[in-house]
């Protein structure tokens, strides 16, 4: 099978190279296994491998699950598209514009301000934030209001886009608001346990839990060379929460994406509005792409605006993970990472095996 061995010396390549420790999870639309490789060490210090049950936090993937989560509630009458967060959560005395709504904050389109800044020059920005607030005091949504709520917004609600982990911390605490219960008890009830996620949960990041992944973040040299690894335990906030986090298995993501693809957490038309390429993002065009946003999910498209995948990608210290569902060849890729951003490339690699096999 042509798939089957391009990804095998894609891999080869990648595993001997070290530029990815994880595992990669490819599965056909009936959730048989077309790939599975595994690469490099859940525990470097003990050479301890990691494996297809091998447990990764999966950072922004998780606000797909969010999404979802906040879909079902709309579905059942507790929330509308339209609702006002402000008037939700009672944020009235602060900078979040009463016009925000569970919309603007699904699709990236709220302008409030984020909790960190997430650009290519922002590692001063996170080392300044461990300064000024330790993270291990981050356990709650309501722990991250002091840190964007009163800061000013980046631009009216609706008139333009920018990725914002506020504002899924938000709409968890819709999540709770709505349904009365814990953002996490929700998930594990509504989401993780309907899917078959057996093996996903929110784990602190000092649990003691059997088979999760160390993390680990390169040390490069002056020139940029590796020359070693160290743990991400300072630069991870303890727990995971409606902005991403999550603690999942690559079967266990696969068996979500199918799960949903099937009207099993939520309706098909909630579904197809949720996986419209409707909001385009400033990333687009590039690389001969258009990028999109819509509700908890990245959508890639042709120029001509043709479906090549969706899915969220998610990104931490120590932590890189990809979820994408390709719906012309039908296939799901999982793509779990232990090492600082090491699954992005290789994503974009497999895609690019993908797309041109279907084409």
């Amino acid at each position: 099978m042509r798939l089957r061995s391009e990804l095998d010396a894609l891999l080869d390549r990648v595993c001997r190279d070290k530029p990815f420790s994880g595992v990669v999870l490819v599965s056909d639309d009936e959730g048989e296994d077309i790939f599975v490789r595994c690469c490099g060490y859940a525990n470097r210090s003990w050479k301890v491998p990691n494996q297809r049950d091998t447990r990764f936090r999966i950072a922004s993937v998780g606000k797909t699950h969010t999404a979802v989560a906040v879909l079902q509630l709309v579905e059942r009458g507790l929330l509308s598209l339209d609702t006002s967060i402000i008037e939700l959560l009672g944020l009235e005395d602060t900078q979040i514009s009463n016009r925000v709504t569970i919309l603007h904050l699904l699709t990236m389109t709220s302008g409030i301000a984020d909790w960190i800044d997430e650009s290519p020059a922002s590692r001063w920005n996170w080392d300044a934030l461990k300064r000024t607030t330790p993270l291990y005091l981050l356990r709650e949504a309501a722990d991250y209001l002091p840190l964007f709520a009163n800061r000013q917004p980046r631009f009216p609600p609706g008139e333009s886009w920018a990725y914002c982990n506020a504002n899924y911390v938000l709409l968890g605490m819709a999540i709770e608001k709505a349904s009365g219960l814990p953002y996490a008890d929700y998930m594990r009830r509504n989401i993780f346990l309907p899917a078959g996620m057996t093996d996903t949960d929110f784990l602190s990041a000092d649990a003691a839990a059997d088979r999760v992944a160390e993390g680990y973040v390169p040390i490069l040299n002056d020139d940029r060379n590796l020359v070693g690894w160290k743990s991400n335990i300072y630069d991870l906030t303890i727990e995971g929460g409606a902005d991403g986090g999550s603690t999942s298995t690559a079967d266990d993501l696969i068996r979500f994406s199918r799960f949903l693809r099937r009207g099993k957490i939520i309706g098909t038309d909630l579904l197809e509005d949720m996986i419209a390429p409707k909001v385009e993002t400033p990333f687009s065009p590039q690389l001969g792409y258009r990028w999109w946003y819509r509700y908890g999910v990245e959508i890639v498209t042709d120029v001509d605006g043709r479906v090549i995948r969706w899915g969220h990608g998610g990104e931490e210290a120590g932590v890189s993970c990809r979820l994408h569902h390709y719906p012309n060849s039908g296939l799901d890729v999982a793509i779990m990472g232990n090492a600082t951003e090491c699954a992005g490339p290789l994503g974009i690699r497999i895609g690019k095996i993908i797309e041109d096999i279907a084409n």
